[in-house]
């Protein structure tokens, strides 16, 4: 981590979408767990009217604290601290001293529509609250085993960002979600942002992953010096993991698949592969998004695990 850049000094603001970009909704779990464990409060809700697609994402009805049925609609919200409380995310520097400093979350579903008119409006709010660096979060579905360490494949479209983290610039071509748009508008208004992905086991596809949600609050961590309490993700993780090892126990077709990949992830972690192979894993990634190697994260019509065919 630099001794000084934007992102270990200046206004954060983390981002992250339910949806296409939400494997395992460890993205949006992270988002969430960083406004609750820095206790933000909501500074901005976005028109849900003109962005998201009820159809798509639909509303829910449930009791309220006094037992009412009330509609409880899809909403993206900006937290960050409280008007006039300063400061309030704790950092430990590298001489291991803390100081506090801003953090800002931006979450909710994926708009469906008017993306740039989104963007515009995402702009806009960096700008009123003076926001200094950005890191955008995702997480992808990836032939990957549950027993090995979450990997995150770290990203950014600025070339002086690139070089003081030694990260990557992503060479993928194809479609994107929101995030990708975000970041591209940001580079162009001149602000650093940073890109986080983890790689969540497709064939968990239909549960929380919060072993991923950890894999990425440990990285902004290491990117940041930002620390958010662990709370009970690492007991959450641990358990997660462990009922994967019980449903695999008892299926010999998914624990000779979940073995295969953790060969192939023991070869990509060697130290002459792990950077080259992480990026391609990221990139194989993105082109099945595009719906020509079946669906993605949180889409309809997925059924229970099964082995890709040979």
């Amino acid at each position: 981590m630099p001794q000084h850049s934007p992102f270990s000094d200046g206004r954060l603001l983390v981002v992250a979408f339910e949806g296409w970009n939400d494997a395992g909704e460890a993205a949006s779990g992270l988002a969430r767990r960083i406004v609750e464990a820095l206790e933000l409060t909501e500074l901005r809700e976005l028109e849900g009217e003109r962005y998201v697609d009820y159809q798509f994402n639909r509303p829910d009805v449930g009791a309220d604290d006094e037992g009412n049925r009330v509609i409880k609609w899809p909403r993206i919200v900006l937290h960050g601290p409280v008007a006039g409380a300063g400061a309030i995310a704790p950092v430990v520097g590298a001489a291991g001293e803390t100081r506090s400093r801003e953090v800002y979350v931006l979450v909710g579903p994926e708009p469906s529509r008017t993306w740039r008119g989104f963007t515009a409006e995402i702009i806009d709010l960096v700008d009123v609250h003076a926001i200094d660096a950005i890191v955008f979060v995702g997480a992808m579905l990836a032939d990957v085993p549950h027993t090995r360490p979450i990997s995150v494949f770290v990203s950014s479209e600025n070339a002086s960002v690139r070089a003081t983290f030694e990260v990557d610039k992503s060479s993928y071509e194809g479609p994107v979600g929101i995030l990708s748009v975000l970041s591209d508008a940001m580079e162009h208004a001149g602000l650093p942002t940073l890109s986080l992905w983890a790689s969540v086991p497709h064939y968990v596809h239909n549960a929380p992953s919060p072993k991923a949600t950890l894999a990425l609050l440990d990285k902004i961590e290491e990117l940041t010096d930002v620390t958010v309490p662990r709370g009970s993700l690492l007991d959450e993780a641990s358990t997660w993991e462990d009922g994967i090892d019980a449903l695999a126990a008892d299926d010999e077709d998914m624990a000779g698949y979940i073995t295969q990949l953790e060969q192939a992830r023991d070869t990509v972690d060697s130290p002459e592969a792990s950077g080259e192979a992480i990026a391609q894993e990221f990139e194989q990634y993105l082109r099945k998004r595009d719906g020509k190697d079946g669906p993605g994260p949180g889409a309809a019509g997925e059924g229970p695990w099964r082995p890709p065919a040979a």
